[in-house]
């Protein structure tokens, strides 16, 4: 009886064992996707911030500074799955909630901006040299963010870890603007109609509010992007 309880209790510790290793590998994967979307921004923004201006394309030049802005949210995210590797039922931190914020506020920056711009170019009546980049850099974008959903889904689904899906749901949005990027692009690129820059200019300006409000309803503790929808974990910190 002694040598059955204490297999049975080598047997549990190896098990558990196994678990902490797995999720040790799950958040080195979960962490690397992070570094991998910081990147990622950095270089879209990069090179649709440098065709937008050399083209006169806003829709491509917006989209590459949302590119920036949501590279200060992957910053947050990064450290956000720092904190939870070490203690999956903490809060979020006051750096977290700072990135939140200056997140939201630079959305709302950017609307601004873009509402001024589009405006000064239907007053000068000006139209984009070309298109063509838009088109490439929003069906790299759509291919890579959907890649990104899922894994981080997946990631988050296997550490039964609501803040992680919540932040693959919120980057749907991404997806959106990039197509909207690419239908406004292609429609000019393809047919020339007038104006179509601008109106993927309104698109983008109509989910940065969007984006703007849910990063400050994430700092107030309001939960968004369904978060809730990984059983077993209520929270999403």
């Amino acid at each position: 009886m002694s040598a059955y309880l204490c297999y049975f209790r080598f047997k549990s510790i190896r098990h558990l064992e196994t678990g902490y290793q797995t999720n040790r590998s799950l958040y080195r994967a979960a962490f690397a996707l992070s570094v991998f979307t910081i990147v990622y921004n950095l270089a879209e923004g990069a090179i649709s911030t440098f065709f937008g201006y050399e083209d006169e394309a806003l829709t491509l030049f917006g989209f590459g500074l949302d590119s920036f802005i949501e590279t200060i949210s992957a910053l947050g995210v990064a450290h956000m799955i720092i904190r939870i590797r070490q203690n999956p039922n903490s809060s979020r931190d006051r750096f977290e909630i700072t990135a939140l914020k200056i997140t939201g506020y630079s959305f709302y920056a950017l609307c601004a901006l873009l509402a001024l711009m589009a405006t000064m170019r239907v007053i000068d009546g000006k139209q984009p040299e070309s298109t063509f980049w838009g088109i490439v850099v929003s069906s790299v974008s759509i291919a890579v963010m959907l890649l990104i959903i899922y894994w981080k889904t997946l990631l988050g689904k296997k550490l039964y870890s609501s803040p992680l899906v919540a932040d693959a749901n919120c980057a749907k949005v991404c997806v959106y603007m990039s197509i909207v990027l690419l239908i406004s692009s292609f429609l000019y690129e393809q047919f020339g109609i007038p104006y179509v820059d601008i109106a993927g200019t309104g698109g983008l300006i109509y989910f940065s509010i969007k984006e703007g409000r849910e990063c400050f309803d994430k700092a107030k503790g309001i939960a968004t992007c369904n978060c809730s929808e990984v059983e077993g974990t209520p929270s999403c910190g």
